[in-house]
């Protein structure tokens, strides 16, 4: 009986997600908006193949539409006072984790999806790990879910502060991770500090399924990524609990 209604829990939170914070401004501009203008403002004019930066974009658009919808949701729901009326039903605070947590991991995959066919069908993208490619785009977009979750954590009901502060944190990760500097070129404390991004792994992978050249071995790329989930998941976890008597 427990089993279920965490099952119907997650299922009833998860759906709530989606159809409230799709379509909210921060989602679509830091989600869809954001990497598309960093890609045409990087590749137009500049005698780049796209065919080699096109792996380190996907990857960029995954972790913005990952991450996008987690920071929002907590903050939001606190300031409209609807954050201790979840928890007075049948759900725990982890339920509510792993609700947000798929909702940017559904996103995530689906604006990737339209990313992916339209480079295949246009651009003349060669995909040459199909497989590889679905496990690491969901890897991805649960790692990168669990970190918009984590970055909800802090105890405020602005959710322009939780964004501001997600901003913080993923502009950063873009400009260490291979996404527009390949990782090839990054030597001392670049090449250092992109060990310490998630970020990092995926864009390998994508290089790894795109026929491309990646650093790591393919068993350190998936194995990080699963570490980086485990990770931001048990912050989450863990600051929500915290935090939780300071938001209500």
């Amino acid at each position: 009986m427990n089993y279920q209604v965490f099952v119907r829990g997650l299922i009833v939170t998860t759906e709530k997600n989606i159809r409230i914070y799709y379509k909210k401004a921060p989602v679509v501009i830091f989600g869809l908006l954001f990497p598309l203008f960093m890609f045409l403002a990087f590749y137009i004019g500049r005698e780049i193949r796209i065919q080699v930066f096109f792996p380190g974009f996907i990857a960029m658009v995954l972790f913005f539409a990952s991450s996008s919808v987690g920071p929002l949701i907590t903050p939001w729901e606190k300031q409209a006072g609807t954050y201790e009326r979840l928890l007075s039903f049948p759900v725990t605070v982890d339920t509510l984790i792993l609700g947000d947590m798929l909702a940017g991991s559904i996103y995530g995959m689906i604006i990737t999806l339209i990313t992916l066919i339209t480079g295949a069908l246009f651009l003349d993208i060669d995909i040459t790990g199909i497989g590889l490619l679905v496990v690491a785009t969901l890897l991805g977009a649960i790692c990168f879910a669990a970190l918009g979750v984590f970055m909800s954590s802090p105890a405020t009901p602005q959710p322009s502060q939780i964004m501001m502060l997600s901003s913080l944190i993923r502009f950063p990760l873009i400009f260490i991770s291979g996404v527009f500097i390949p990782l090839q070129e990054l030597h001392g404390a670049g090449r250092v500090l992109s060990y310490l991004s998630p970020l990092t792994y995926l864009v390998d992978l994508f290089q790894w399924a795109m026929g491309g050249a990646p650093v790591h071995h393919l068993a350190v790329d998936l194995i990080m990524l699963l570490v980086f989930t485990c990770g931001f998941l048990f912050a989450a976890h863990l600051f929500h609990k915290r935090n939780l008597m300071k938001g209500l």
